[in-house]
């Protein structure tokens, strides 16, 4: 690690996590590792989900699918998100499982030589975003399926509102359960609820739950999970900056005393948006401001006392809670951690032991399933 900017992945902590909402739940645990595992590497991740016990894993794209199977992850892979039907030969090939959404979608996708292929039908019960509405096209759209000798394994929903509207989520509950019901099949995966949901709505009809966000320890209703994730950098440099000068592009910052600045390898171009001008980061028992406009790979700090050169600066972690971050920036943990860009170093945890992202991690047992997805 050249650049003094890293993020910390506690692989233990998610797996602790995953193990808590697993307990709470008793269902069947499908981990969303989409975006690089929520830009903590979706290798890594895969790890320690499946030590705790998850039974498959989703991502929003066939790319990122291949690259779990270029990793030597064997076992279940569901998309959530949009495929082209183009690439059904690709899907059959690597075993890995669509989502069917549209009537469009399977009308396409039955045009190829398709037996085999895995498939969970997708139910809009509100989101608007993908997915079935209309019950006749779905039974329609089932039927070609099976027809045409698609494995249909499944059948999911996705709630809008699980953090915050639990009549809005009851009513896309039913909505969802008429769905299943009506088609009168022994679907082997039942999925509706996401993170919130997963412990804090019960229904008799699901087997299995999602869990995306509170892997890193970001919940609604839980407040003993573990945060596994922290973002540090160092000081580069201290300087005394006397009254009157300006610091920064555009000089929207002027000292209005003799005013110690330390300046921090961070910019924007690793995740740490403009918006962040004004906000504090913890460095040697003190919250700093950052003064100035971020720029691109820097940011200065006006500090209460001076500090020496290498001194950790905590951008996330124990002193600033990633949701606490998030609440300053008008914004969501996800897309916080989802920006921090690749030339961030990752570091980790795993098994108490201390890694960095170019270590490989010891396979589990659980990595490398007995069935070999291109047999």
């Amino acid at each position: 690690m050249y650049r003094n900017t890293w993020m910390e992945i506690n692989l233990d902590a998610i797996a602790d996590n995953v193990r808590r909402v697993r307990n709470i739940c008793g269902k069947k645990i499908i981990a969303v590792l989409k975006a690089d595992g929520y830009g903590c590497g979706d290798s890594q991740v895969l790890q320690a989900v499946l030590e705790a016990g998850a039974e498959m894993v989703a991502v929003s794209s066939l790319d990122e699918a291949l690259m779990l199977r270029n990793e030597g992850y064997q076992g279940g892979i569901l998309i959530l998100g949009a495929t082209d039907p183009a690439d059904v030969p690709t899907l059959i090939l690597n075993k890995v499982t669509a989502a069917a959404y549209s009537m469009e979608w399977v009308q396409r996708a039955v045009r190829n030589d398709c037996v085999g292929l895995k498939v969970h039908l997708k139910v809009d019960t509100g989101m608007n975003r993908i997915g079935f509405k209309d019950p006749g096209e779905l039974h329609e759209a089932f039927d070609l399926l099976y027809e045409n000798g698609c494995s249909i394994e499944g059948i999911f929903t996705h709630f809008h509102s699980a953090d915050s509207d639990p009549a809005a989520t009851q009513l896309q509950y039913e909505r969802f359960a008429a769905a299943v019901g009506s088609l009168h099949y022994p679907f082997e995966w039942i999925h509706c609820d996401n993170s919130d949901a997963t412990v804090s709505f019960k229904d008799p009809l699901s087997n299995a739950c999602r869990l995306g966000v509170s892997m890193y320890g970001v919940s609604s209703y839980l407040k003993d999970l573990r945060y596994p994730i922290s973002l540090h950098s160092q000081v580069v440099m201290v300087k005394t900056v006397p009254a009157g000068e300006t610091i920064g592009y555009g000089a929207t910052y002027k000292t209005s005393k003799d005013e110690i600045i330390a300046t921090i390898p961070i910019g924007y171009a690793d995740g740490f948006v403009r918006a962040n001008q004004g906000r504090k980061v913890y460095v040697d028992g003190q919250y700093g401001e950052v003064t100035g406009r971020v720029c691109m790979d820097q940011i200065m700090v006006r500090l209460d006392h001076p500090v020496e050169v290498g001194t950790p600066v905590e951008i996330f972690g124990p002193h600033i809670h990633l949701e606490q971050m998030a609440e300053e920036l008008h914004t969501i943990p996800y897309e916080i951690i989802c920006l921090i860009s690749g030339r961030v170093t990752r570091t980790y945890i795993w098994h108490g032991e201390d890694l960095e992202e170019n270590q490989r991690l010891l396979k589990s047992e659980a990595t490398v399933k007995q069935e070999e997805p291109n047999a």
